[in-house]
């Protein structure tokens, strides 16, 4: 039986609806699996059954579980602790919260996804390549 190539995707932590979309696109057409969610509590259910999750996008500013607390229990959970994270937040002292959470990257809000799509191709996975049908399709897409 041939092995599947390593597909990860990229969880979105965000409460926003229309960034939630934005992000979902975005990414979608830069050739990753993208799933969203809405507060830390369910990104961390998410990451504990989806096993292919390669790379977090974190607001800090969530609902029922925050991002500075979903942060803590990642790195305490051996098994999540790996994963890397991009914080997006518009906090005044975001930027610094994000170096003392261990983010690997920072982007400010309102975000730019120009810059969110950079951070993302620079800490993701590195094992996450387009095959080349997705790099044509987005290509016809926005050509």
């Amino acid at each position: 039986m041939p092995v599947c190539p390593h597909r990860c995707s990229v969880l979105v932590v965000e409460d926003e609806p229309e960034l939630q979309d934005v992000l979902r696109v975005a990414l979608e057409a830069d050739g990753y699996d993208v799933a969203v969610v809405d507060n830390g509590r369910d990104a961390l259910r998410h990451l504990r059954t989806t096993p292919t999750t390669c790379l977090i996008i974190l607001d800090l500013f969530l609902p029922v579980l925050n991002g500075h607390t979903f942060r803590d229990v990642q790195l305490r959970d051996r098994s999540l602790a790996w994963i890397p994270v991009i914080i997006m937040s518009g906090g005044v002292d975001a930027a610094r919260e994000a170096r003392e959470l261990g983010a690997r990257a920072f982007v400010r809000k309102p975000a730019n996804v120009d810059e969110l799509l950079a951070a993302v191709r620079r800490v993701g996975c590195l094992r996450a390549r387009q095959r080349p049908e997705q790099r044509a399709a987005a290509r016809e897409r926005f050509s």
